[in-house]
């Protein structure tokens, strides 16, 4: 099984990266979210996950374990394969996949493309507790306390601004700063809107 491969880049796009190592060139399928975090170094070290079918031996790229781990919690729920979790992951951060799991937010999971009501559900009754054994409780529960947040939303709202896209907006801040008052928050949330 390989873990890892630490090498060259060859060549970076959105969905794949050619790690070269050794004078071998290893085509590996990344996520959007990995893209933007390799973009610009000439080496790097991938973190692999290999799949194995009848017609193709494939790997999968992240450039950290969190994301790696997510990676395969997704893989393990009946009806997620390799594509969709890297669409999943391409979509959200690891941090906003185990706090949509964790809060059991089925309508951010359904807005991924590919992925409809009956999976979302699926994949927070079969990840759910995993999430929040896996994950230290401060980070995932941060937002038990959802008054700040929807107080934030609801004033993006006001201000004409679409919900779904001011809740990512949202999540993301109160992922670096949990104690974020809601008026920062509006703020901070309105210079990247």
């Amino acid at each position: 099984m390989l873990d890892y491969i630490k090498g060259e880049i060859a060549e970076l796009t959105p969905t794949h990266i050619i790690l070269e190592q050794s004078g071998i060139g290893y085509e590996i399928n990344i996520s959007l979210f990995s893209y933007s975090k390799l973009q610009g170094l000439s080496e790097c070290k991938i973190y692999l996950h290999q799949v194995i079918r009848e017609d193709a031996h494939l790997l999968f790229g992240f450039s950290s374990l969190e994301e790696r781990k997510i990676f395969r919690l997704l893989i393990s729920v009946s009806g997620v394969g390799a594509n969709t979790a890297r669409m999943i992951l391409s979509s959200m951060s690891s941090d906003e996949v185990q706090l949509a799991i964790a809060e059991g937010n089925v309508s951010i999971l359904q807005s991924i493309k590919g992925i409809g009501a009956k999976s979302a559900q699926r994949i927070i009754i079969d990840l759910k507790d995993k999430v929040i054994k896996s994950a230290d409780g401060a980070q995932i529960f941060r937002s038990a306390d959802n008054t700040i947040k929807n107080e934030a939303l609801s004033a993006l709202e006001i201000l004409g601004f679409a919900r779904k896209q001011s809740e990512k907006v949202v999540d993301n801040l109160l992922l670096k700063n949990a104690n974020m008052p809601v008026e920062d928050l509006i703020k901070q949330a309105l210079k990247l809107l």
